[in-house]
C-alpha cells in the first residue's frame, strides 16, 4: 500500500509540476511534455523497491494509462499535450509498455529498468534536441526527424541503459564490459526503430524492441 501511494504521489507530482511550469514559467506543451514524459518514466528505478510484487506496479500503470486516455479525448492536462496531440496516442502506450516490462523482468530488476530507458531518455531527448538544434532533418513515412535528435537518442538511451544494467540488481552481476555492447546494440537499433515509427507508435515499437532484445541477450 505504501509503494503504490508513493507511486500514484510521485506521479502526480511530476504532473503539477509540469502544469506548473507551462502556466507560471510559460513552458510550451511541447516542452512540458517531456518533463512528464522522463519523469514519470524515472519512477521504473523505484518500482522493484517499492513493490513486493508486480501486480500493484500493473495495476497502477493500467489506471494511468486509462487517465491519458481520457486526457487525449478531454486534454484535463494541457502540459501533457503536444502539437499532434489529436493524432497520437504515445502517452496512452506509455504505462501499458512499463506494465508489460514490469511483468515480463519483475525478477531481473536490471533488465526491467533497462528495457524501458531508450523510450524515457531516448525518445524523450531526441524530441527535444531535434526541435530545439536539429538542423538536419530527414523524412520517414512523412515524419520529419532529424539526424541531431537521432544522436541524441543514440546518445542518451546507451548512457541510461549501460547505467540501469550496471547498477541494478540482476541474478548473475551484469559488468561494465558485458554491458557495453548490448548498450550499444539496442541504442542504435531502436533509434533506427523510432525513426520508422509514425503517430507515436515508438512508445511500443522502441520498448518491444527492447524486450525483444533483452529475453535472448546471454548475461
Amino acid at each position: 500500500m505504501l509503494g503504490w501511494l508513493i507511486a500514484t504521489f510521485y506521479v502526480l507530482a511530476i504532473i503539477g509540476l509540469s502544469e506548473g511550469l507551462r502556466r507560471w514559467r510559460g513552458w510550451g506543451s511541447d516542452l512540458t511534455r517531456k518533463v512528464v514524459h522522463i519523469g514519470v518514466g524515472m519512477l521504473i528505478w523505484a518500482v522493484p523497491f517499492l513493490f513486493e510484487s508486480p501486480t500493484p506496479f500493473i495495476i497502477t500503470a493500467l489506471f494511468f494509462a486509462a487517465i491519458t486516455l481520457l486526457d487525449h479525448r478531454y486534454h484535463f492536462f494541457p502540459a501533457m499535450m503536444s502539437k499532434d496531440n489529436e493524432n497520437t496516442l504515445g502517452t496512452f502506450y506509455f504505462p501499458l509498455v512499463a506494465a508489460l516490462a514490469t511483468w515480463l523482468f519483475w525478477d531481473r530488476p536490471a533488465l526491467l529498468v533497462a528495457s524501458l530507458m531508450p523510450l524515457v531518455w531516448g525518445d524523450g531527448m531526441a524530441e527535444l534536441i531535434g526541435r530545439n538544434f536539429g538542423r538536419n532533418p530527414y523524412t520517414i513515412f512523412n515524419h520529419t526527424r532529424t539526424f541531431e535528435g537521432s544522436a541524441a537518442f543514440v546518445l542518451f538511451s546507451f548512457t541510461a541503459t549501460l547505467l540501469a544494467l550496471t547498477q541494478l540488481p540482476h541474478p548473475t552481476p551484469i559488468t561494465l564490459a558485458s554491458a557495453l555492447l548490448p548498450a550499444l546494440f539496442l541504442s542504435v537499433t531502436t533509434a533506427v526503430i523510432e525513426a520508422f515509427s509514425p503517430n507515436g507508435s515508438d512508445n511500443v515499437t522502441v520498448t518491444i524492441a527492447a524486450i525483444a532484445l533483452f529475453s535472448v541477450w546471454p548475461f
